[in-house]
């Protein structure tokens, strides 16, 4: 056999098995597709319709349980559309004998805290039969409190911080930087109230004495709220509405709190019903898409607009 046909059989068979090879590759790519694939389509329909794999909707009586974790803020999950949600799903279960809110919150938007209070009254006026009490871990101070208050009964751990009835609004003055720094500040605005607090400017004292009565209202709000919620639990300091946070066993002897207990433990020995399902709202995998896809599109179009406008004034 001649060299050439010799070279032209290797070449052959050298193709012959790259191509063998080639579609090994794509078999196994194709199914390592196929599983990935899977694996998102049965998350996705997990999430979406949001499907119970634990078995928990069929536990019988059950102790209901809503967490409350982080800063009160809207779009958080400790929103008050989050909040109300799952604690509207927690009293209509008529499996439920009884509701526990688990706090661990510094307290965030008067507003929301407002909201998720008003909601816990309402519900325990249309449930009478359904205790609702809280559970402190860390911290439940500020917005926290505010919500803790609605509460039927409210337990911590001894080292628990509870407390911080006050508000606040801050802010920062730099007038004194920019005279140094030979800075102006030039500001146009329609109403003479407009720049109100702002940091650029000396501070006007109508100005701040208006904040302040709006401040003091809204402490004053803050304050009827506790007085109601724990009525004559309640044993009034000089120092109990100034901001100050306690301890979990001296918020006991103040009366802000009501005793000693966790998650477990007032299921088991106040609500006799030991087995706790969580009705916290979780945001699912669709609705995380979403947000992301959101976002990534409004920074796209941002930037878009913002190179056009570029362009039109450059040129």
């Amino acid at each position: 056999m001649s060299d050439e046909k010799v070279w032209e059989r290797q070449a052959l068979e050298h193709l012959l098995l790259e191509n063998m090879r080639e579609q090994r590759r794509g078999r196994r790519w194709r199914t390592a597709l196929r599983l990935v694939t899977l694996v998102i389509f049965v998350g996705v329909a997990i999430n979406i319709f949001d499907l119970n794999l634990s078995g928990q909707a069929s536990l019988g009586k059950h102790t209901a349980l809503v967490n409350l974790q982080g800063e009160i803020a809207p779009n958080t999950s400790a929103s008050a559309e989050a909040i109300n949600l799952a604690l509207n799903d927690a009293f209509q279960n008529p499996e439920s004998v009884g509701v526990i809110l688990r706090i661990n919150s510094p307290g965030g938007s008067p507003v929301q805290s407002g909201i998720i209070h008003d909601e816990m009254v309402r519900l325990r006026a249309l449930y009478p039969q359904k205790p609702l009490h809280v559970v402190v871990e860390e911290v439940c101070a500020s917005g926290g409190y505010y919500v803790a208050a609605a509460a039927d009964r409210i337990y911590v751990d001894k080292a628990s911080l509870v407390g911080s009835i006050g508000v606040i609004m801050g802010g920062f003055g730099v007038t004194g930087l920019m005279d140094k720094l030979g800075i102006e500040r030039r500001v146009i605005a329609a109403g003479k109230n407009k720049a109100l607090l702002d940091p650029f400017s000396k501070e006007d004292p109508k100005q701040k004495a208006f904040i302040q009565e709006m401040i003091l209202e809204v402490h004053e709000q803050f304050i009827k709220v506790v007085r109601d919620g724990r009525g004559e639990r309640l044993k009034e300091t000089p120092e109990m509405f100034s901001g100050l946070v306690w301890n979990g066993a001296r918020s006991i002897e103040l009366g802000l709190t009501d005793a000693t207990g966790t998650v477990d433990s007032v299921a088991r020995d106040v609500l006799k019903a030991p087995d706790v399902v969580d009705y916290t709202t979780k945001e699912n995998l669709a609705e995380r898409v979403a947000k992301r896809f959101g976002a990534a599109m409004g920074e796209g179009a941002t930037k878009v607009l913002l190179r056009n406008e570029f362009l039109r004034y450059g040129n």
